[in-house]
């Protein structure tokens, strides 16, 4: 079970050897396709295991990593780790889907991500339309001419770009308008309260809505229950990701579900 958030220590960035000591793990949740409800795509997540305070919570983790700037080489062995899985499945057979990543903004801007993004895909012979990166909002609003550049350059390579918690932040339409990105992901928050709240409702139309004016794949996250997933089909939402389909799982766990379903 994650450690309560109150009962976690404050760690100084010496103190955070989870990375050296191989105590990061990477876990998968599919995204289904609403139209056939095949898998056809999956988020990576990283989670750690410590040896003294057991599964933490990435609430508490990630921000840790931010502030000393580990999430830089964290983030960089989350790509390759990634990459080498996947390679791994499909020399297995497994089916080709398309993984998302969560990108920060400190590794974003200042951690070397197309270099590191082409080394991994080279090194491990992957088809970079197997990768999506996923970005925030507030990442976009940083620097605006300096986020334009290294998407462009991320989507030269061949991977797609993603708004993740699409809605939360407070990024100019303009903007998002010149960017190169492929998918909005529409936050959780917004999700669970559809379709009882009719606010809810109408944002999360609105947000599809914009995303067709914009040639954009929308997916959901945080789908619960079977009524959320019912309207996001019939509003024509392309991808489903939540607890009503599967929770995040370790990479073995993850590889026999694909085994046991397929693909439609």
């Amino acid at each position: 079970d994650h450690r309560d958030l109150h009962s976690f220590p404050t760690r100084r960035s010496s103190d955070l050897r989870a990375l050296e000591r191989q105590e990061f793990e990477l876990h998968f949740q599919p995204q289904i396709d609403v139209a056939t409800e095949a898998i056809i795509g999956a988020e990576i997540l990283l989670r750690w295991h410590s040896p003294t305070d057991g599964t933490v919570s990435p609430l508490l983790f990630i921000p840790i990593l931010e502030e000393s700037g580990l999430i830089i080489p964290v983030g960089s062995w989350l790509i390759h780790h990634a990459c080498r899985q996947i390679r791994a499945w499909l020399d297995q057979g497994l089916p080709r889907l398309e993984f998302s990543l969560n990108i920060s903004a400190l590794q974003f801007h200042r951690g070397y991500l197309v270099e590191t993004v082409r080394e991994a895909l080279q090194r491990n012979r992957l088809e970079p339309e197997l990768l999506c990166l996923e970005v925030t909002e507030s990442l976009i609003m940083d620097d605006i001419e300096q986020t334009l550049s290294i998407m462009e350059q991320l989507v030269e390579l061949g991977v797609s770009l993603s708004i993740d918690d699409f809605g939360t932040g407070y990024s100019s339409l303009s903007y998002l308008r010149r960017m190169p990105i492929h998918e909005l992901k529409i936050d959780r928050s917004f999700i669970v309260n559809i379709p009882a709240e009719p606010n809810a409702n109408a944002l999360v139309d609105t947000i599809l809505g914009m995303a067709t004016c914009l040639n954009l794949r929308v997916v959901a996250e945080g789908v619960e229950n079977q009524a959320q997933r019912d309207y996001l089909a019939a509003k024509r939402c392309d991808r489903i990701q939540g607890y009503y389909y599967a929770k995040p799982a370790p990479a073995e766990q993850f590889a026999n579900l694909l085994r046991k379903i397929g693909r439609a």
